[in-house]
């Protein structure tokens, strides 16, 4: 199992079509790299799930949980970050987070 730590601004996303909003954590640069090293390793397996996504475990403070990272079209990965990790760990859009992530 591998192991990355990545810090980075928590953002939010706000569908046009919906009324929910979501928020994220970007993973990119060696981190990303790792994440998609990984992937393709995986897609060669055909082990990937829908979107191309990938199971982790993510540890951010205290709160550990179990989630998907998707590849961004942009760059790197999007991590999602529940409202009850946020709510836990004092979290809002744009605070700067570190996370720890096993895949």
């Amino acid at each position: 199992m591998e192991r990355i730590a990545h810090t980075g601004p928590l953002w939010r996303w706000t569908s046009s079509t919906a009324t929910g909003t979501w928020h994220f954590l970007t993973v990119d640069g060696a981190a990303g790299e790792a994440l998609s090293g990984t992937a393709l390793m995986r897609r060669m397996e055909k082990t990937l799930r829908g979107f191309g996504s990938m199971k982790v475990m993510a540890q951010i403070g205290d709160s550990t949980f179990a989630t998907s990272v998707f590849p961004s079209k942009d760059q790197g990965w999007m991590l999602p970050v529940k409202a009850a990790v946020r709510k836990a760990e004092g979290l809002g859009e744009g605070d700067v987070v570190e996370v720890v992530l096993k895949f």
